[in-house]
């Protein structure tokens, strides 16, 4: 029920966006950022760049907000418009998709599990970097920005059944390697 509350209030912040007020547009960039920023930073492994990505991201989102119109779709919207800037920064400098990022690597790991050791959960971020870009996006959208499989399929402009395809393959992959490092 709490889900959909929120749901109802972005909502709502997104027809006033769109009636002009700045405060509600300020509300939207602000409950996206971080989420938007460390997405973005996955991708392109730089944080000035992925600073830079992110600002376009709010300049197209401002300059389109008018023509979203399911408002419940804001966040999975907004995440297929930073896809789309940081796949295109990527094409036009002809880098491959970053293989780790920092703040992966400097994110904070909570006690481990008794199943796993220390290590073996430091380097999950690691491991999810040798994934495939396209299995690295869904369980980046997925599990890491909590976007449902709609969402995620929204986001990427596939299919979902395309986004259980490779969240499988990418699960399996990463099942692999977790048995290879026990």
């Amino acid at each position: 029920m709490a889900e959909y509350d929120e749901l109802d209030r972005e909502a709502l912040r997104v027809l006033q966006a769109q009636s002009g007020s700045r405060e509600a547009l300020d509300e939207l960039f602000q409950g996206i950022q971080n989420s938007l920023f460390r997405y973005i930073f996955s991708l392109v492994s730089e944080q000035q760049l992925a600073e830079d990505i992110l600002q376009e991201v709010f300049i197209r989102i401002y300059r389109k907000l008018k023509w979203l119109r399911e408002p419940r779709a804001f966040k999975a919207w907004s995440y297929q418009i930073a896809t789309r800037e940081a796949f295109r920064y990527l094409k036009r400098q002809k880098r491959p998709l970053a293989e780790i990022s920092e703040w992966e690597n400097s994110a904070a790991i909570e006690a481990p599990t008794a199943e796993f050791s220390r290590e073996l959960v430091e380097s999950i971020p690691t491991m999810v970097a040798q994934l495939s870009p396209a299995s690295r996006a869904v369980i980046t959208l997925y599990y890491l920005n909590e976007l449902s499989l709609v969402e995620t399929a929204a986001v990427l402009g596939v299919p979902v059944g395309t986004v259980k395809s490779r969240l499988s393959y990418g699960l399996n992959t990463l099942r692999k390697q977790l048995e290879n490092r026990r």
